[in-house]
């Protein structure tokens, strides 16, 4: 049987283009149809289209990813799945953006070693860069923290202006609307307050 060719391409939320990473497969030959594409996060493997690929893969067939963050975000995982492709379903895999990752090139034992060694230190290396990123927002969260900074929305203040259009509004010389307005606050906030002055 004559073997084909597939792109898997996975971005991370609805709203991240894939068009960039489509253009780079169709650049390779690689039909529309051949393309599959996961719209979630990398955080593990349990991705409908890509298990549908796997599905699909058969000895000899190439599989084309764009980048190896694209495959995934965890190293033990992407180096299993690695494996697993080509391996187990011995088919070849090509990174895109990392000419070394080409499987293609690797058919003796020495090649296979090198290709294994450059995706464990890559995968390594995204999984490093990840958790530094994260430090990094943690150690941010709780140095702001520390210096009082609040997370969420801020309190909602009563104003000279809300007392004044407060005690227009309960009078009735004016609507809730215009006491609203007259406070600049929005309708959830002025009834907020409006709790807070009662209670």
């Amino acid at each position: 049987m004559e073997s084909r060719q597939y792109g898997y391409i996975r971005v991370s939320s609805k709203d991240q283009n894939e068009e960039r990473q489509i253009a780079a497969m169709n650049e390779k030959g690689i039909h529309k149809r051949d393309i599959f594409i996961d719209k979630v996060s990398g955080k593990d493997f349990e991705r409908e289209q890509y298990q549908l690929l796997k599905r699909i893969l058969r000895p000899g067939d190439l599989l084309y990813i764009h980048s190896l963050d694209r495959f995934g975000r965890n190293k033990e995982e992407i180096v299993q799945e690695w494996n697993t492709i080509t391996k187990e379903l011995q088919a070849d895999i090509v990174v895109l953006d990392m000419p070394l990752l080409d499987t293609t090139q690797y058919k003796d034992s020495m090649g296979t070693f090198i290709a294994d060694l450059v995706l464990q230190i890559l995968s390594w290396m995204a999984q490093e860069e990840r958790d530094r990123i994260r430090k990094r927002q943690r150690e941010g969260i709780d140095l702001a923290m520390q210096n009082g900074k609040k997370f969420g929305r801020p309190n909602a203040q009563i104003t000279e202006a809300f007392v004044e259009a407060y005690h227009e509004w309960k009078n009735g010389s004016i609507t809730a609307t215009e006491a609203m307005k007259k406070s600049d606050v929005k309708k959830t906030t002025f009834y907020k307050l409006v709790k807070q002055v009662e209670s």
